[in-house]
């Protein structure tokens, strides 16, 4: 018999080039019937090659802010003239069915979710094991401007600060490594008590046959 679980919120966050979108990417692909990345509302325009639900959810200023005042959103935010959210509702949905959602946001939208669905919520921060192999990854990337490389240079600074407010710290000194962590991290939060929904009608079939 397989025990019901109620899907986890698991948040990657870290500062630009430390390899979170490349952890979750990978932890997407080996899961994906257990997993799914949470699909982000935005008021921006869609690019030629982004779908319509897949990308992003996109929605005019008059339907987004709606959403917001209806309190629709675990996170929102204004990013030069545009607006991003995290719908609640397929989250929910998602998790009711036993699939974990994962969100790659930084510290301000972790914050946010936190105030809603703080105990679904599993939080792992990434760390560079320092500042010339950040800076190293930032260049060999070959994809921003040297001004870019030092302005996230620089707001990595500020957003490391944050690393007190996860539940997890892992310091990326390679990705296959880093996987094996977050794996373990994942397998762990999925067996506990609170999270396995169907664990009292399993134990009291264990009981009812002995």
């Amino acid at each position: 018999m397989e025990i019901q679980r109620r899907g986890m919120l698991l948040v990657l966050s870290s500062p630009s080039g430390a390899g979170k979108t490349t952890l979750t990417r990978q932890l997407l692909a080996e899961e994906k019937d257990r997993m799914m990345l949470s699909v982000s509302a935005t008021t921006r325009p869609p690019r030629p090659s982004e779908t319509d639900g897949i990308d992003y959810h996109f929605l005019d200023n008059l339907t987004f802010g709606e959403m917001r005042n209806r309190e629709e959103f675990f996170e929102s935010a204004k990013v030069f003239d545009n607006y991003y959210g995290t719908p609640i509702a397929p989250v929910i949905a998602a998790q009711e069915a036993g699939k974990d959602v994962v969100f790659d946001i930084d510290w301000q939208g972790t914050q946010q979710i936190e105030e809603k669905a703080a105990d679904d919520l599993v939080k792992i921060f990434v760390l560079p094991p320092s500042v010339a192999e950040l800076e190293r990854r930032l260049t060999s990337r070959a994809a921003d401007s040297p001004q870019i490389v030092s302005h996230r240079m620089s707001k990595a600074a500020a957003e490391i600060t944050h690393y007190t407010e996860y539940d997890y710290i892992i310091v990326n000194h390679n990705i296959e490594q880093s996987l094996i962590q977050v794996r373990a991290i994942v397998a762990s939060e999925r067996l506990k008590r609170k999270r396995q929904k169907g664990l009292s009608d399993f134990v009291q079939g264990l009981q009812q046959s002995l």
